[in-house]
């Protein structure tokens, strides 16, 4: 049984789906994107492969301006709902030693909760940053976290997974790292949901 445990270098990153056109109706989106950085600017300094997908940009648009995802592997545009298309898969298959995955973005009950589910299937560990994941419902987002985690995803928040990442404050990084959670997580509002 994995107890999840990760380790920088066996690490990837993956950016779901964060496009201009879901602004308007993803729950709270300011927030998600500013979390979602938080997890970019860690992946950049700790020099872990990030890869980044787009649900039908043509319609969608592309990923939002705020965020910086210039140090991607990868930027794939997609019509499947899972990131797991044929170009990540094989991404995934060159960089064999990467053996935990780190997932962002939206929405959890779609296109995130099917990634994970692909992921999972294909051996991988997967860490959902619930903090950087939304969807255009909160009961839908909530649901998806419980069937996640009862599929065997590991959930948990931006500041974790960053200070997880660094393993201790000896970390070359660490002063970096730490300016990057210096501020506080934007609030996701999942508090108010007793049942995670």
């Amino acid at each position: 049984m994995s107890v999840g445990r990760l380790i920088a270098s066996r690490t990837a990153m993956f950016c779901c789906d964060l496009q201009d056109k879901f602004r308007p109706s993803i729950r709270h989106f300011p927030a998600i994107l500013s979390n979602a950085n938080r997890m970019l600017q860690s992946a950049k300094l700790l020099d872990i492969p990030l890869v980044v997908t787009e649900q039908y940009p043509k319609g969608l648009g592309s990923t939002c301006s705020e965020l910086d995802i210039d140090h991607c592997s990868i930027n794939c545009p997609k019509t499947k709902f899972s990131m797991v298309v044929p170009e990540v898969k094989a991404y995934l298959e060159e960089k064999g030693t990467r053996k935990s995955i780190v997932l962002f973005g939206i929405e959890a009950h779609v296109c995130v909760q099917q990634t994970a589910i692909d992921l999972l299937t294909l051996g991988y560990d997967v860490h959902v940053i619930v903090d950087a994941t939304s969807s255009r419902t909160d009961t839908d987002r909530v649901f998806a976290f419980q069937r996640m985690r009862q599929a065997g995803v590991f959930l948990t928040t931006s500041e974790s997974m960053i200070l997880t990442l660094a393993g201790g404050s000896d970390h070359p990084k660490f002063r970096d790292l730490q300016r990057i959670i210096k501020t506080e997580a934007e609030d996701t509002k999942l508090l108010s949901f007793p049942t995670l």
